[in-house]
């Protein structure tokens, strides 16, 4: 899964998750031509330019967790897609079972206001 936009954090994905958001209804246009790009689906998240590409629109909230960080990122060429990371120093091994669930969890309260969301694909999964 590559990762968009710059994080703060320099530490590599050790686990992510992708989840559908729910549909949303089409833009009332008042005027004719293309219609608006979508707002991002949580006020938490903040514009994350890409460096190697200034058209495109990506959308982040990164928040340190201690030992690991924790970061939101959607893509308004995708939006339908929400994309969930965990980062931490694990250079050359897989994120340890027992953290998984504080993952889960974490993303879960972010989300919140989104209601559940079906996760489309994650890696590991609990």
């Amino acid at each position: 899964m590559p990762s968009l936009g710059v994080a703060r954090s320099r530490w590599p994905v050790v686990a992510w998750i992708r989840l559908k958001l729910p549909e949303r209804p089409a833009p009332v246009m008042l005027t004719p031509g293309i219609p608006p790009p979508p707002d991002p689906p949580l006020d938490i998240l903040a514009p994350n330019p890409v460096p190697t590409d200034p058209r495109k629109r990506v959308f982040a909230y990164e928040e340190d967790r201690g030992d690991w960080a924790l970061r939101l990122v959607w893509d308004a060429d995708d939006p339908e897609i929400l994309e969930a990371e965990y980062r931490a120093p694990l250079y050359s091994a897989r994120l340890p079972r027992s953290e998984v669930p504080k993952f889960w969890s974490a993303v879960k309260s972010l989300i919140a206001p989104l209601g559940p969301l079906p996760v489309l694909s994650a890696d590991p999964r609990p």
